[in-house]
């Protein structure tokens, strides 16, 4: 593939081109309509079942049990911090969360509203390595936990817990910014939501995958369109969907499963993570600050040798059509976010990049 901008934004993120290509050429004349998907109403037969075979190609891709309802929602991940809450425990419930990151934390004060409490088994500590988890011995986990949660992809640190927890309660991961890089098994899960503008498709969308048997009692006020039942019963269109981004978001799941699943997607993503990795570990120039074993494949943040070159940095890499590698606010630097739609050509162009402004310094 050869493109010229490569855009490592973390979210909204870079979609591939051949599916965006796809939407553009059929933008005023979807299915030989004569009309927008944008415009179509959604319990027409045709957008009915467009959105089935996106939501059964979704669960091919995720091997999603039989168990488990799929919804497609609105809201982005945010919305889920607090549906997760409302659906799935009570307003007395002691519910478990890791502490891991910053979206972590926003999903903690959220939860905070709504239970009786939120015990935080453990957090993020620094070690002779780099930044790391707490190991699982140091958790301090309840003993009637309503459900622990986790985020297993942090994306502001480049943060990332490889091993699915192994506890007790049902577990809840916000999975953003990592759902879809590599083979999951979701039968170890009973709630699975995620943003969709990373590696799914347009922001403000969100898919929620649940475990039916934790459905059935949710909190009073509990927002309807909220309320995961009631989108189960109605096939997530209890209200007006988002038509558009579930439309694209049914075009990426096509893609992933035509590029070989997500066998074939984990293996890309690792060599991609793996050859940045080894640029940055092998340069004095350039230094990641996250343990190994902790390491993001998804977001790479990185760390000049003098901070005061980085603005120069992002804006030569601007002009090389390299987008989005400013780092977080609360944390500066840089950050490489290598979503699905990042080809390994992107990493190599940005290596070369990186090469040549560190001569140039």
């Amino acid at each position: 593939m050869s493109n010229s901008v490569f855009n490592f934004s973390a979210g909204p993120a870079m979609l591939p081109k051949v599916v965006m290509e796809q939407a553009q050429s059929e933008l005023l004349n979807w299915n030989n309509t004569g009309v927008s998907v944008m415009e179509f109403s959604h319990r027409d037969p045709a957008y009915v079942a467009m959105a089935k075979q996106a939501e059964q190609n979704l669960r091919d891709l995720l091997n999603v049990p039989d168990g488990y309802e799929v919804l497609f929602l609105q809201g982005g991940g945010r919305g889920q911090f607090s549906a997760v809450p409302q659906n799935i425990a009570s307003k007395t419930s002691t519910v478990d969360y890791l502490d891991s990151g910053i979206w972590s934390g926003y999903a903690i004060r959220e939860a905070q509203k709504y239970v009786g409490a939120v015990n935080v088994v453990a957090g993020n500590q620094e070690t002779g390595q780099g930044k790391a988890i707490a190991p699982r011995d140091q958790w301090k986990l309840s003993d009637n936990a309503a459900y622990f949660h986790y985020c297993p992809n942090e994306t502001v640190d480049g943060i990332a817990l490889h091993d699915i927890p192994d506890v007790d309660a049902p577990i809840v991961a916000d999975m953003s910014s990592n759902i879809l890089a590599e083979p999951l098994d979701v039968s170890r899960f009973g709630v699975i939501y995620a943003g969709a503008q990373k590696n799914i498709g347009p922001s403000g969308f969100a898919i929620a995958i649940v475990k039916k048997d934790l459905l059935g009692n949710p909190q009073p006020e509990l927002s309807s369109i909220m309320d995961y039942q009631l989108q189960a019963k109605d096939n997530s269109m209890y209200n007006t969907p988002n038509t558009f981004a579930w439309y694209l978001s049914g075009l990426v799941f096509k893609w992933l499963k035509e590029q070989g699943g997500l066998a074939a997607m984990g293996q890309t993503n690792h060599q991609k993570a793996s050859t940045l990795y080894s640029y940055i570990d092998g340069s004095d120039f350039y230094r990641n600050q996250v343990n190994p074993d902790y390491r993001s494949i998804m977001n790479i943040p990185f760390q000049l040798a003098d901070e005061r070159l980085d603005e120069r940095f992002l804006a030569e890499a601007k002009e090389a059509g390299l987008m989005g590698l400013k780092g977080h606010r609360f944390v500066g630097g840089m950050r490489a976010s290598l979503y699905n739609a990042m080809p390994l050509e992107g990493v190599k162009v940005l290596i070369d990049f990186m090469d040549e402004f560190a001569r140039k310094a």
